[in-house]
């Protein structure tokens, strides 16, 4: 077998592995369970105990790319453990294409394949979550789905905050470079929904969020911009972050910056929040409790197992949440670390690998072509092996994709570039340095054959990007 046929190979597997060790059926199914009316987690009680058989009403909402998979899960969880359907009953928001027919909970497409940004359609949602969860009774359960993509699927602005402004901005700091932090600070600081906004409005005794992780690190607080979690939202600082960015120098959203400026000017009177956690009670007397039940680092873990199945010697890099870096940077670090691992493997004579998680973020220049940030690191990745000086090893494959399937405005998951991509892309005279300096990825990669598709893979844990030297 070739070195070409082992690669491809490889990628195919490797990506494989990685989404489907987050697909959310798997993850629910694999880690709750119900014994004597009790729900476990890893075969153990919660704390406190959580008795199926006693509550009354349940009510599942929630939104993001894992959410019809996880609504599914839960449905079948409790159906399964006896629940009697006229119990259960529930909405999620989910991207087109994700929609599934369920008994019991509804699952809405909310807005556009490829466009992660909140719709009417999505408000209208959540506006329906809020009033099914605000008339629950202390008797009753409520189960929140919270997963990647749900800030954009489960949105309710503020009153006086347009829904396009909430658009623009979104936009706007996305492309300038924003990291996930920034805009949930923004997007917290502008929601009824967000930063806890869901689990206070609810009026059951017990709420559980179900957690699918897709920002690094974990905080709770951050993924789907925090929807039961008890967050103060932070006017001043979702301020700075659109000073800081430009946003208001660019006149983007005025309404929503007046009520930040009000907002601050009143929070300077309020003493300062306690310490967050992932369970707490809501003032209406609600007891709220997460459970993570995947993240990127499971992603990344099953990524690793596939490549030692494979036969590589295989270095893991778990994503740490302070190491946030451009497309570019990881792009220029890959390309080097690369190099380095195809002389080592070629020495060794065995192949070598390294697998890593993150979520690189792309600051687009003012003309910009078409990609995604995952696109974007393998064309630097091969701009910077080029302007090292060196040729592009045979055996040197760098891949990078994102879990959900969806790599910026494109049909495209990620990118990966090997020597029959560089061979075509020379063969079409094609200009990689200026493909990475406008961030026009999509079109190089696709006439090259670089291109990772998935399609919507109904999962959502960041990236995993990987480098494969085979000797």
């Amino acid at each position: 077998m070739s070195e070409r046929h082992h690669i491809t190979a490889d990628v195919a597997a490797i990506r494989t592995a990685a989404i489907a060790a987050v697909q959310p059926q798997l993850l629910v199914a694999g880690r709750l369970s119900v014994r004597d009316g009790a729900l476990l987690l890893d075969g153990r009680p919660l704390v406190p105990q959580l008795q199926l058989d006693g509550a009354g009403r349940i009510v599942v909402v929630g939104g993001g790319k894992a959410a019809a998979g996880m609504a599914a899960a839960v449905e079948r969880l409790l159906l399964a453990a006896g629940i009697l359907p006229a119990r259960l009953a529930g909405l999620v928001s989910v991207p087109a294409g994700c929609g599934i027919p369920l008994e019991r909970i509804e699952v809405r497409e909310t807005r556009p394949a490829g466009r992660n940004m909140p719709t009417p359609a999505a408000e209208a949602a959540t506006r329906e979550m809020l009033a099914l969860v605000a008339g629950l009774t202390p008797a009753d359960l409520a189960i929140v789905i919270v997963t990647g993509g749900g800030s954009a699927l489960v949105a309710a602005p503020r009153e006086g905050v347009p829904l396009d402004e909430k658009v623009a901005v979104a936009t706007f700091l996305a492309a300038a470079g924003a990291d996930i932090r920034g805009l949930n600070t923004v997007r917290q600081a502008a929601s009824d929904v967000k930063a806890g906004g869901l689990a206070r409005a609810c009026g059951a005794g017990r709420l559980l969020a179900l957690v699918l992780s897709d920002v690094i690190g974990d905080p709770l607080d951050m993924i789907a911009s925090g929807p039961c979690m008890p967050v103060t939202p932070q006017a001043a600082a979702a301020r700075l972050v659109l000073e800081r960015f430009g946003a208001i120098a660019a006149g983007i959203a005025p309404r929503l910056v007046a009520r930040l400026e009000a907002d601050a000017t009143v929070a300077h009177a309020a003493p300062p929040s306690a310490t967050i956690g992932p369970s707490w009670t809501t003032p209406r007397g609600c007891r709220v409790d997460h459970l993570l039940l995947g993240s990127n680092a499971t992603a990344v873990e099953a990524a690793a197992a596939a490549v030692r199945a494979a036969g590589y010697e295989v270095v893991v890099r778990h994503a740490a949440a302070a190491a946030a870096e451009t497309a570019d940077e990881v792009g220029r670090r890959l390309g080097a670390e690369g190099l380095m691992l195809a002389e080592r493997a070629s020495r060794a004579g065995r192949p070598l690998a390294v697998v890593e998680g993150g979520e690189a973020v792309v600051t687009l220049p003012a003309v910009h072509g078409r990609g995604g940030r995952n696109q974007q690191t393998v064309v630097a990745a091969l701009a910077a092996v080029r302007a090292s000086g060196h040729a592009w090893p045979a055996g040197l494959c760098i891949a990078s994709l994102g879990t959900d399937g969806e790599d910026g405005p494109t049909p495209a998951a990620g990118g990966v570039v090997d020597a029959d991509v560089v061979t075509a892309i020379d063969r079409a005279g094609l200009d990689v340095e200026r493909t990475a300096a406008r961030c026009d990825a999509y079109p190089l990669l696709e006439a090259a054959g670089g291109l990772i598709v998935t399609g919507p893979t109904g999962t959502n844990v960041a990236d995993v990007r990987f480098v494969l030297a085979w000797p």
